[in-house]
């Protein structure tokens, strides 16, 4: 093999890798998007425990989008960085 072609499939596997990666940033969203769904399904049940859960909304909320970031992160790592 030579050097072009080297070159060419490790250009490939990195933009490969990337949007792999990149898909977490989807299934972060689809996680935001459950999160806050089922609070709102649990408020509308029972208004009055609502406000006792919304500390739990917000830190699933939290981990739910740093997942996402991370996963952008590695993403942007995988196309500038190698």
């Amino acid at each position: 093999m030579d050097q072009a072609t080297a070159v060419a499939l490790m250009t490939a596997a990195k933009y490969l890798g990337a949007g792999i990666a990149a898909v977490g940033m989807g299934t972060a969203a689809i996680g935001v998007g459950h999160i806050f769904g089922n609070y709102l399904s649990a408020a509308i049940r029972n208004p009055s425990a609502a406000q006792g859960q919304f500390g739990n909304l917000i830190f699933g909320f939290a981990i739910a989008e740093a997942l996402g970031i991370f996963s952008l992160l590695i993403a942007l790592l995988l196309l500038f960085a190698l």
